[in-house]
C-alpha cells in the first residue's frame, strides 16, 4: 500500500487505545489535522476570489459580485458566537468533518449548475453564505481540537507551524483563484472540490478520540441552555485572562489600522499596474509567512504586545511620510511579520491556559472582535480618503496608532496597567486539568 499523504513519516499509529507516539512536534494526529487545515485554508482563499468573479461573469453585474462577497463575509459577524458554543458542546473533529463535506457538496452544486447553464445569483449567494458559515465552524472546531493533539511542551511550535500554513494560504490562494478562473470559470471550483475531499480524507484518519454526535444528540446538548448565557461564559472566561484580554484589544486596533491602510492604498492605486498592486497586497502575506516560519515558538506575555504596538507605529509612519507604493508594501510586510508572532502567542496561550471546556467560546469572542474590525476597515479607509486624500489619510492612521501607543506607555509608567514583560498566568481555577 502507498504512504498516506496526510500522515508524517516521523510517527506511526500504535495499537488502538495506545498513547499517540511523539516524534518532536509531528504526532500522526497533528500531522493529519495540519495537512487537512492547510488544504481547507487554500480552498477558502481561492473561493473568496472565485465566487465574486463567477457572479460577475455569469450575471455581468458588479452589484451582484459585491453581494456575493458580502455573503461570504457576513457569517463572520453572525455565527462566530453560536459556532463557538457548538464547538464546546459537540466533538470538534466531527464538526470539522461535517463542515468539509458540506463545503465540498456546495462547490459541487455550483459546478453542476454551471455545467447545465442553470447557475443563478440566488444559488451563488446561498453557496457563498454557506461557505462563509462553514469556514467559521471549521476554524473554531479546529481550535477546540488542537489541545488534545499536541504535546504540552510543543504547543508553541505547533501554533507557529499552523500560523505559517494560514499565511501561506493567503499568499497563494487569492492569486491562484484568479489564475484558475482565467482558465475557465469551472476550474477553481473543480480544484476546490478536490481540496475539500483531500481535507476530509485527512480528518478521517486517527486524529484523536472522536465522539460522533447525531442531530438529536446536538439538540439535547442545547436543550435548556441559553445562547446568551453561554456567550457570557466565554466573555467571563476571556476576561479572567489579562494577557488574552489585552491581546484582543490590541489585535482589534491593529487589524483595523492595517486593513484601513490597505483600502487607502487601493483607492489611490489607479495609476499603478496590476503587478505593482499585487506585490503590495502580497507583502503582508510574505511578512506573515516569515514571522511564523522563523519563530520556533512565542511565549505569551505583555512584552510581545508592547513591542508589537510600537513596531506598528513605525510601520504606519512609512506611508505617512510618503504615499509611495514601496512604503505601503514595506508597511504591510512589517505588520504581517509582527502580527504573525502575536497570533502564535495568543493561540499558544489559549491552548495552555484557557479552560478547555470553554475554549471554543473564548476563541469565538476573541475572533469576533478581531474580524469585526476587518469588516469596518474598508469603509473607514474609504471615508478617510474621501475626506482627506490618500497621503493625509495615511497620516491620520499613523496619528491614531501613535496616540494609542503613547497612551498605553504612559498608563504603564503610571501603574494603570501591568508591567510590560511581566508573565501573565491564568487564575488557577480556569486552567485546564492536566
Amino acid at each position: 500500500m502507498g504512504a498516506d499523504p496526510c500522515s508524517s513519516p516521523a510517527a506511526a499509529d500504535g495499537p488502538p487505545g495506545a498513547p499517540t507516539p511523539v516524534a518532536g512536534l509531528w504526532t500522526t494526529a497533528f500531522a493529519r489535522v495540519w495537512a487537512g487545515s492547510a488544504l481547507s485554508s487554500v480552498s477558502s482563499r481561492t473561493l473568496s476570489v472565485a465566487y465574486p468573479l463567477l457572479a460577475l461573469a455569469v450575471g455581468g453585474s458588479p452589484v451582484g459580485a459585491g453581494w456575493v462577497s458580502f455573503a461570504l463575509t457576513l457569517p463572520v459577524l453572525l455565527f462566530y458566537i453560536p459556532a463557538g458554543v457548538l464547538a464546546d458542546r459537540v466533538d470538534p473533529r466531527s464538526l470539522m468533518l461535517f463542515a468539509e463535506i458540506a463545503r465540498g457538496l456546495s462547490v459541487v452544486s455550483v459546478l453542476l449548475a454551471l455545467a447545465l447553464g442553470k447557475l443563478s445569483l440566488p444559488h451563488m449567494l446561498a453557496a457563498a453564505f454557506l461557505e462563509g458559515t462553514l469556514w467559521v465552524l471549521y476554524t473554531l472546531a479546529e481550535t477546540a481540537l488542537l489541545p488534545s493533539l499536541v504535546p504540552e511542551g510543543r504547543i508553541g511550535a505547533a501554533m507557529a507551524r499552523s500560523e505559517t500554513s494560514s499565511h501561506a494560504a493567503v499568499l497563494a490562494g487569492r492569486p491562484l483563484g484568479g489564475l484558475l478562473f482565467g482558465l475557465a470559470p469551472a476550474v477553481p471550483f473543480a480544484m476546490n472540490a478536490a481540496l475539500f475531499l483531500g481535507s476530509t480524507l485527512c480528518l478521517l484518519g486517527r486524529t484523536g478520540k472522536a465522539r460522533p454526535y447525531g442531530g438529536r444528540r446536538v439538540l439535547r446538548e442545547f436543550s435548556g441552555r441559553s445562547l446568551v448565557s453561554e456567550t457570557f461564559d466565554g466573555v467571563r472566561e476571556l476576561s479572567r485572562h489579562g494577557f488574552l484580554s489585552r491581546a484582543t484589544i490590541m489585535t482589534t486596533v491593529t487589524n483595523l489600522m492595517v486593513n484601513a491602510l490597505i483600502m487607502i492604498f487601493l483607492t489611490g492605486s489607479a495609476g499603478l499596474s496590476p503587478l505593482e498592486v499585487g506585490l503590495v497586497l502580497a507583502a503582508g502575506g510574505v511578512g506573515g509567512v516569515l514571522g511564523s516560519t522563523l519563530l520556533s515558538s512565542a511565549e505569551p506575555g505583555n512584552a510581545i504586545l508592547f513591542t508589537q504596538m510600537w513596531i506598528w507605529v513605525l510601520a504606519l509612519s512609512l506611508p505617512a511620510m510618503n504615499a509611495h507604493p514601496v512604503l505601503f508594501g514595506l508597511a504591510t510586510l512589517i505588520t504581517g511579520y509582527t502580527g504573525a508572532r502575536n497570533n502564535v502567542a495568543v493561540r499558544t496561550y489559549e491552548i495552555r491556559e484557557v479552560d478547555r471546556s470553554k475554549l471554543g467560546r473564548v476563541a469565538s469572542v476573541q475572533r469576533l472582535a478581531v474580524y469585526g474590525a476587518v469588516c469596518l476597515a474598508a469603509p473607514l479607509g474609504g471615508f478617510l480618503v474621501a475626506a482627506f486624500g490618500v497621503h493625509d489619510a495615511a497620516v491620520s492612521l499613523f496619528g491614531v496608532m501613535f496616540t494609542v501607543a503613547v497612551a498605553v506607555t504612559l498608563a504603564r509608567f503610571l501603574g494603570w496597567v501591568p508591567r510590560f514583560g511581566d508573565g501573565d498566568q491564568a487564575p488557577p481555577a480556569s486552567r485546564p486539568a492536566s
